[in-house]
């Protein structure tokens, strides 16, 4: 149909109607926007699982390693050392690189405070009092 045919139509239609067809086409934009937002956030969530299962088996295959880096620093040890010496001297270095590490991630969250966002909070205050100020006007 040409703009020409419709323009006749559109004259007879009423402000409601108008009004009403607006609101039927807003509806269903919002409608399609949500479904692509909905299939979108999918394949980004199915994206970041199958990412943090990479990350925990690469975690985990660390871990693994750094086992067989301590076991190979004891058996190097051992060939100067009894065995038993060894295995307490790695034990005793590994201890203390763990505590220096929770004594450093301690200062690091003390420092950071309350988990809560203080600076949003703050701001929400600040904007509901200006806005009850002005209506109180």
């Amino acid at each position: 149909m040409s703009t020409a045919e419709q323009e006749p139509h559109a004259a007879h239609d009423s402000v409601g109607v108008l009004v009403s067809r607006a609101s039927q086409q807003i509806s269903e934009l919002v409608r399609e926007e949500m479904r692509l937002a909905r299939a979108e956030m999918t394949d980004k969530g199915k994206r970041y699982g199958k990412g943090g299962g990479l990350f925990g088996t690469a975690g985990l295959l660390g871990i693994l390693a750094l086992q067989a880096l301590t076991a190979t620093c004891i058996a190097a040890l051992a060939l100067v050392l009894p065995v038993w010496a060894s295995a307490l001297v790695i034990s005793a270095v590994l201890g203390i690189v763990a505590a220096v590490a929770a004594l450093a991630g301690k200062k690091q969250v003390t420092k950071a405070g309350a988990p809560a966002p203080e600076q949003t909070i703050e701001s929400a205050r600040a904007d509901l009092a200006e806005i009850k100020e002005k209506a109180h006007r």
